[in-house]
């Protein structure tokens, strides 16, 4: 199933405006209108209102020159924008029939002067997820009213999903869109492709290890050396780091020399974690070492 509700929509009327489709098992299309207004905040609003006090509801209020974009109802059911072709109910054919109605004029073709912007590509998106194709099974669109080069036919409506301009639908006289560019609205809208990028497989990095022996034999010997001296410098620097990342130890002293200031720290962090008295002093036990551990990503072992 497709999208029902764009997201970067707003919300419009009551939410509610058609019924279930009558030929949901045909393919899903999408019918493009013009308002015959102005555009622009203002007319959005007040076009708006009127589709909804009218009950001409579409599903979709797009303005071209703001990008701005309504919702009144959810894409699965039925609008309100067209005429009935005699006993079958245009508005309820296909699986979807998506009905936009853009503040533009048919005679003035929106695509030649628009600003299509995110939301007519959350608009596009939401089209095409429910597989409507970028093509319009009618052919021509109408420059004119009842331009013969707009076909209305209705065993190509009944069958093939797509776009169609208002001047394509069985039943109806209206004209709109205009000529719009089919390709111009395609464009504006590129399809980005899912494929997945195609990439080597990489090892999951391995958490580094440290030796609660280790650390002690360091601390036993660098403490009482000359300053500088390192024991297992690459495990008493990830000690180290994780005592910075504490903010227990001056990064400038994360120099893999097990010294009294990494002594100190480590005290810190012990009582820090809960620790009190002898527990929170002296060597460095395996317990609180896997606390330590379990929080900057290492492994801690005897």
């Amino acid at each position: 199933m497709g999208e029902i509700w764009i997201k970067e929509a707003e919300r419009l009327g009551k939410g509610t405006i058609g019924g279930a489709m009558d030929s949901p098992s045909a393919p899903g299309r999408v019918v493009w209108h013009t308002t015959e207004s102005g555009h622009g905040d203002a007319s959005f609003v007040n076009v708006g209102k009127y589709l909804s006090d009218e009950a001409y509801e579409p599903h979709i209020l797009y303005d071209p020159t703001t990008d701005r974009l309504g919702q009144y109802g959810p894409l699965n059911q039925s609008a309100r924008a067209l005429k009935n072709d005699g006993i079958t109910r245009t508005n309820r054919t296909g699986k979807v029939c998506i009905q936009v109605e853009v503040l533009a004029k048919a005679a003035t073709p929106f695509t030649g002067y628009w600003k299509p912007g995110p939301n007519f590509r959350a608009l596009m998106r939401a089209i095409r997820s429910w597989g409507v194709p970028d093509v319009f099974p009618m052919g021509a669109l109408a420059g004119r009213y009842a331009d013969p080069a707009a076909k209305r036919d209705r065993n190509i409506w009944a069958t093939k999903g797509g776009h169609y301009g208002h001047c394509n639908i069985p039943g109806n006289d209206h004209w709109d869109p205009g000529n719009i560019s089919k390709t111009a609205l395609f464009a504006a809208a590129p399809v980005t492709s899912t494929k997945p990028p195609t990439t080597t497989p990489t090892k999951p990095a391995t958490k580094p290890s440290v030796s609660v022996a280790h650390l002690n034999a360091a601390r036993a010997k660098d403490i009482p050396a000359a300053t500088g001296h390192t024991t297992y410098k690459a495990e008493v620097l990830v000690f180290e780091n994780a005592l910075v990342a504490e903010g227990l130890l001056s990064k400038s002293y994360a120099d893999g020399s097990f010294g009294t200031l990494t002594q100190t720290a480590y005290d810190a962090f012990r009582r820090k974690v809960g620790y009190t008295g002898s527990a929170a002093t002296g060597t460095v036990g395996l317990e609180s070492l896997k606390k330590l551990a379990a929080k900057h990503n290492f492994t801690a072992k005897a």
